[in-house]
């Protein structure tokens, strides 16, 4: 049963990677950019989620709706502030923002919160016992891979059945081609940081019922392991974000479990270049011919 346990908190773990790493491969597949802030608006909705939970007394559900909107609402403002001028700029020039823009949010946390780290006030309690008791897992964990495997299944159904959601499917294939059909891309390309930014939200509050810290580099290590996971499952393909966030979180917890704690981290590094070594593309990733 130990090892189930670990698998199943790997899972849970892996899954609010899933929703990190769909933002990411949003808005790589559609805006062909890295937005490395992408961790840091994960702190903010953690914190916002936070005070309205703790000092305002919202109910947990109003909570998270407010940690998602202004979430979505500070990735939008990112996306026009900040990436938009830069839309037809050199790759680094886009990488050396999305960097400012992330020191600019954790020095802004810091000035506004504080350094000290608060903790999180729980709302999924209890505890369910499975198997005749033998197994007994927390509810949040649980209830975190259930909400990540919902909203992937909506994910997919929004842009594999909506009208938006084709538009985003053929601005990803040819920006310019999109914008000779009539496609509003600049448009697009707010709606997926609108969208990669409200998971952000939802992932940290999940994060944070299971690790119960708020602090303002709280989402630094996610934010890595999400790209990583992200890379990992083939960036710009929202089932390789999904399935690239499971298998870390549960290499992750398994590698924590059986051989070091502190060799953790590196493990799931060396697991993520050696499958690259093997499939430069990611597991899920599509080879693409570019025009010479």
């Amino acid at each position: 049963m130990s090892f189930l346990t670990y698998l199943i908190n790997g899972l849970s773990l892996g899954s609010v990677y899933a929703l990190i790493a769909l933002g990411y491969s949003m808005v790589y597949g559609i805006a062909k950019m890295l937005n490395f802030a992408h961790g840091d608006i994960i702190m903010v909705g953690a914190y916002i989620a936070f005070f309205a939970i703790g000092s305002y007394k919202l109910p947990a559900i109003v909570a998270i709706l407010v940690s998602v909107i202004v979430c979505t609402l500070l990735g939008v403002v990112i996306e026009k502030l900040a990436y938009k001028p830069l839309r037809h700029a050199s790759s680094l020039s886009v990488l050396i923002t999305a960097i400012g823009v992330s020191y600019f949010l954790e020095n802004g946390a810091l000035l506004l919160w504080g350094s000290d780290t608060r903790i999180f006030p729980t709302f999924i309690n209890g505890t369910v016992n499975l198997f005749g008791g033998r197994l007994k897992l927390p509810v949040v964990t649980l209830v975190t891979i259930v909400v990540c495997l919902l909203i992937v299944w909506l994910l997919s159904l929004f842009i594999n059945k909506t009208k938006t959601g084709r538009a985003m499917r053929a601005t990803s294939e040819d920006r310019g081609a999109a914008a000779l059909m009539g496609i509003n891309v600049n448009k697009i390309i707010s709606i997926t940081f609108a969208i990669g930014s409200g998971l952000a939200a939802i992932a940290a509050v999940l994060l944070c019922s299971t690790y119960p810290s708020v602090y303002p580099m709280l989402g630094a290590m996610p934010g890595i392991k999400a790209f990583t996971a992200a890379v990992l499952g083939g960036i710009g393909s929202i089932p390789g974000a999904f399935l690239g966030g499971l298998l870390l979180g549960i290499i992750e917890n398994l590698a924590k479990a059986y051989i070091s704690t502190q060799l953790s981290d590196a493990i799931v590094f060396g697991v993520l270049i050696v499958i690259l070594l093997i499939k430069p593309t990611g597991l899920l990733g599509k080879k693409i011919s570019e025009k010479v």
